[in-house]
């Protein structure tokens, strides 16, 4: 049974920092791509970044270039994602994922970015 367990979620003042972490089991995490989700209220299912396999290539939206760092570690069944100068808009409840869509996440964890 696939299981992610996000963690990491805070409120935060514009400019900070935060790490979020994803803890899978079930599944041979070093098979999968992995993916951080984002939905914001009112708003879909947003994809933020990704990371393959074996951690060597990554991607990210647009909005978060720059800022945000994905990463993974095969040993521990873990990745993160590095969240620097933080903005008011990146305030969403954020997933891990197995899959792009979505369909396989964790329960989320919130990061709120006010001052």
């Amino acid at each position: 049974q696939v299981q992610l367990v996000e963690s990491g979620g805070a409120q935060v003042q514009p400019g900070g920092s935060l790490t979020l972490t994803c803890t899978a089991s079930g599944f041979t995490f070093n098979h999968y791509w992995m993916y951080w989700l984002r939905q914001a209220p009112g708003t879909g299912l947003e994809w933020v970044a990704e990371i393959n396999a074996g951690g060597g290539a990554t991607s990210y939206i647009d909005s978060v270039k720059g800022r945000f760092i994905i990463s993974r570690d095969n040993a521990r069944n873990t990745f993160s994602l590095q969240m620097n100068n933080l903005k008011v808009e990146d305030t969403a409840l954020y997933y891990c994922a197995r899959d792009m869509m979505g369909t396989e996440r964790g329960q989320g964890t919130q990061v709120t970015v006010s001052g």
